[in-house]
């Protein structure tokens, strides 16, 4: 350790010079206990290891100066400095111990006079802080001198050490923020792939969807328009489909220019738009329609080529609020689209109920639900899950069936939403959660994973029903994983949460199903208790054809084992998606590769073997018939 005298005195460096030569005398513990008087915490132990200082001798304080300046330059600064305050003829202690200051903020200095032109408090003005600046009177004794220094020293090596670890902290906070701003980077970037279209980079499909469930909430009249191009197909055939995405492009423009103010535009897949805007009634919505119709109809030029741009357009206006159903918006706009279309296309069509056998349909098939259980209509089967390398099966997900004697089997795609409408939808799923208990008693250890629709989550008492059933099937809560939906716990995020941290508290896995194409969000995963997430089919099947698929998949692995959540990708078909799940980084796979849905007796027999694997990632189940529920 380096100490720096200053003094102009040659007999006062011999003086320091026998000081620091001097061994621990006798009296050593007594001047220990003085030193921690005054330095408290610094004070060095009686049985610290003794330091080896290193003395550097300066006469005056210019000289002092740059040795000071050479130490930090040499990265071998001085612990303590030694200096006397009257040096003739050059500058004097005080500017000395100023600018030694202005060198080092570290070094510690010690002011040794007998006598002093200048009180303690004005040098500790020029050369302070006052924790580092301290005062011996001369004539000292050779104990206190090595005392002071050694209790320095320490304390110096002890700040250098602590201002060390403060930067590697320091790093470590950076580290950690430049990961955050990384992760909201890729999930901000992996929102926008989510909901625009690559091609017009205006909101795809999934954005208009969910525009349109906002607006649908909100009291007032509002219309909900399909536009498809005419002639599309011609252009592609004859032009090259580089010429038809110009023209994608184009026709995008004209939309945004020609639609009323404040509508949302969205490009809906291939030449199919969509726009969503507030209107006075019908007759104003059609005047709307049949000018943006009016703006496409013109010569657009492609590549070169003047194309004759045509377009039609089915409309319908709902009246917002509680009882208004997006998804019926969007399918009677579609109805009254092809409605125009067969009328001869470049026209629009208003929606009227002729148009909509289905309506008759669904009502029949609500009906039929309310009497289904009864006549034993109904059936749960099981699709497993299992895990991305040894495809050990670690659960199933139960999905319901319905086989009617007059229609035949009818999609859950078709009567579940239908079912949802109404209170129909408790009933049903009263059922489905008592039929998955009674089969997850008789596996040996594997969960069941049971959907609940928003209907079903915004239940009073949720909670409270949910452990009711188990404790009535003798099934621990930690066999059953509830599957949710983003959209079930947006409407009320508050009360959401705190519902799931209760199931969670109580043992029953959390899974975010469809994940990706609902309200996705960082601020979502990190509120709710969840234990996985559920990658939505759509992205997997579309890894290997589309580069926003692929991008969304990795984003969304990555982001759950950021957060430490398994993460379950559904729909997997083939041995190049296991491949390319497994490099990803996905926990578990579900789909027709794996084993399609099965009854429950063969579920049964499969919980009892414990895993599905084949030879060449070929699930033994693989050709098991079903439904890829």
């Amino acid at each position: 350790m380096r100490i720096l005298i200053v003094d102009d005195e040659p007999a006062m460096h011999d003086s320091y010079i026998r000081s620091f030569a001097r061994q621990r005398s006798e009296d050593a513990a007594t001047l220990d206990a003085m030193a921690a008087d005054l330095f408290g915490d610094d004070a060095p132990a009686e049985d610290a290891p003794a330091i080896d200082f290193r003395l550097t001798h300066c006469h005056q304080g210019l000289d002092a100066v740059g040795e000071v300046e050479r130490a930090i330059g040499g990265s071998e600064p001085f612990a303590v400095a030694f200096i006397d305050v009257r040096m003739p003829p050059g500058i004097d202690g005080r500017e000395t111990a100023k600018r030694i200051r202005a060198l080092d903020p570290e070094i510690n200095i010690v002011i040794v006079t007998g006598y002093s032109d200048f009180s303690p408090i004005e040098i500790s003005k020029v050369a302070g802080p006052a924790d580092k600046i301290f005062y011996i009177a001369k004539p000292f004794e050779v104990a206190e001198i090595q005392q002071t220094a050694t209790a320095l020293g320490r304390r110096w090596e002890v700040d250098r050490e602590l201002a060390a670890a403060r930067a590697t902290l320091a790093a470590q906070v950076v580290q950690l923020q430049e990961q955050s701003a990384e992760l909201a980077a890729n999930e901000s970037r992996a929102m926008h792939l989510a909901t625009h279209d690559s091609l017009t980079d205006a909101p795809n499909r999934l954005a208009f969807q969910r525009a349109l469930g906002g607006r649908a909430k909100s009291p007032g009249l509002f219309a909900t328009a399909m536009i498809d191009l005419d002639r599309f197909k011609l252009v592609n055939d004859t032009l090259g489909h580089l010429a038809g995405d110009a023209l994608i492009r184009a026709v995008c423009v004209i939309l945004h220019e020609a639609a009323p103010e404040g509508a949302t535009i969205a490009r809906l897949g291939g030449d199919e738009f969509g726009i969503l805007f507030d209107t006075p009634g019908e007759d104003a919505a059609v005047m709307a329609c049949d000018r943006v119709l009016a703006a496409c109809s013109t010569s657009i030029p492609v590549f070169g080529h003047l194309v004759q741009g045509g377009a039609s357009a089915g409309i319908v206006v709902i009246e917002g609020g509680d009882a208004c159903d997006p998804g019926d918006a969007l399918r009677r706009s579609d109805l009254a689209l092809n409605a125009a279309k067969q009328a001869g296309k470049g026209v629009t069509r208003l929606f009227d109920e002729s148009m909509d056998e289905s309506i008759r349909f669904r009502r029949r098939i609500e009906n039929g639900l309310s009497d289904a259980i009864g006549k034993g209509e109904l059936s749960l089967v099981y699709q497993p899950i299992v895990g991305r390398d040894a495809f050990d099966l670690v659960g199933f997900e139960a999905l319901v069936r319905w086989n009617t004697a007059e229609y035949g089997p009818i999609s859950p795609a078709t009567f579940i939403p239908i079912a949802e409408e109404s209170n129909l939808i408790h009933e049903l799923g009263d059922w489905v959660l008592a039929r998955a208990l009674e089969q997850v008693a008789g596996w040996p250890g594997q969960y069941v994973s049971v959907n609940f629709s928003p209907r079903q989550f915004r239940r009073p008492n949720f909670v409270g029903h949910i452990m009711q059933a188990v404790m009535a099937a003798g099934v621990a809560p930690t066999r059953v994983q509830i599957e949710i939906t983003e959209t079930a716990i947006f409407d009320d995020a508050e009360r959401a949460a705190e519902t799931l941290y209760k199931l969670r508290q109580m043992g029953f896995r959390i899974a975010l199903d469809d994940f990706g194409t609902g309200y996705s969000s960082l601020y979502n995963i990190r509120k709710f208790a969840l234990d996985c997430l559920k990658i939505d089919r759509s992205f997997i099947d579309g890894m290997g054809r589309e580069r926003e698929s692929a991008a969304i998949v990795h984003s969304i692995i990555h982001l759950g084992r950021a957060l430490g959540l398994g993460v379950i990708a559904e729909g997997v078909e083939t041995a190049a998606q296991v491949q390319a799940l497994r490099l990803a980084g996905a926990s578990h796979l579900q789909g027709y590769f794996i084993a399609r849905p099965v009854a429950d007796d063969i579920a049964r027999e499969m919980a009892a073997v414990g895993h599905l694997g084949g030879e060449e990632d070929q699930p033994a189940t693989a050709l098991l018939d079903g439904t890829n529920g």
